[in-house]
């Protein structure tokens, strides 16, 4: 595939889908603020999960942390907000989408609009010649980590923000917004009556802490270390892929491969590069749940990139 050819990435498949660019958009000027909101929910999960965890521990109620932690993380986070919301990379009845845009809600991190803005922020400030340190993970990780999961930035001339027709308009999405915290208590209530208090703590507690943090860190470590293919041309950001997240993080840490190619449903290019997110779009394709699921090799040449690595994408499975 050739690649080296100018960057136009913010047209076409490849465009920021929920931002409105005006000439006075600047990713560089703004400030870092507390977002009490998120910082107490945040703090109050870590400390509930460090004071309570070990008290209620179980070998079961681990499992139960596991097995909702990664099913929310997979078909929620990874494929319901990401790559459907967010990337569009593919297309589902509608009463599927919601229910895996409940489930990207149920990790915790917050509401449907909230996630989209903040990814496409950062999308559109690393893809600039340079951008705000908030924005390309550029402090240490302790000051990154307290940024990322207790403040926010406020840019003194963001860009417009609009989900786009059939998102920001959907009623069951703007409720998901307004009450996502609330969104957990059906689960708790549920676990609680199921197995009592230690899957309460670790099926709710313990899972939205760790679901929130690990989605900052391989977020961290994805924009700063690892192996690369590709190059952005003219990029504040240059993504690496980390192998040993594969699993953890359904995919997306071959974050390097996900820059290169953000339209496409596949996050795993080369052989032997697990992308269990993609293995569920492909499951749901086989249920005649989705369709229109797009690869490098079905879309459009992407301008902008430059192949450093020569191997062979592998072919993938449509």
């Amino acid at each position: 595939m050739n690649a080296n050819t100018k960057n136009d990435a913010a047209s076409g498949p490849y465009k920021v889908n929920s931002l409105r660019i005006h000439p006075n958009a600047d990713p560089m000027e703004g400030t870092v603020v507390w977002d009490a909101s998120r910082s107490l929910w945040n703090g109050g999960m870590l400390i509930g999960s460090l004071i309570l965890g070990p008290m209620y521990f179980t070998w079961d109620a681990l499992l139960v942390f596991i097995v909702v932690l990664e099913l929310t993380m997979c078909t929620g986070h990874s494929v319901g907000f990401h790559r459907r919301l967010i990337h569009r990379t593919f297309k589902c009845p509608k009463w599927l989408e919601r229910g895996l845009v409940w489930s990207g809600t149920l990790v915790g991190m917050q509401g449907p609009f909230w996630v989209i803005q903040s990814h496409d922020f950062r999308d559109w400030a690393q893809r600039q010649s340079d951008c705000h340190p908030f924005l390309k993970h550029g402090h240490g990780f302790l000051k990154d980590a307290w940024w990322n999961l207790h403040c926010r930035l406020r840019l003194t001339n963001p860009p417009g923000f609009d989900p786009g027709p059939g998102i920001g308009d959907d009623p069951f999405y703007r409720f998901l917004q307004r009450t996502w915290m609330l969104q957990q208590l059906p689960v708790a209530v549920l676990l609680f009556l199921i197995g009592g208090v230690p899957w309460l703590v670790w099926g709710v507690m313990v899972r939205v802490t760790v679901g929130v943090s690990m989605h900052w860190f391989v977020g961290y470590i994805c924009h700063s270390h690892g192996p690369q293919s590709w190059l952005v041309d003219n990029g504040a950001v240059q993504a690496h892929d980390v192998p040993w997240a594969a699993i953890m993080s359904m995919g997306e840490s071959w974050h390097n491969n996900h820059h290169a190619f953000p339209a496409s449903a596949c996050h795993g290019l080369y052989p032997g590069q697990i992308d269990i997110g993609y293995q569920f779009i492909l499951l749901l394709e086989r249920m005649g749940l989705a369709w229109d699921i797009q690869t490098p090799e079905s879309l459009p040449a992407r301008e902008g990139i430059t192949q450093i690595k020569p191997s062979e994408l592998r072919k993938l499975e449509t």
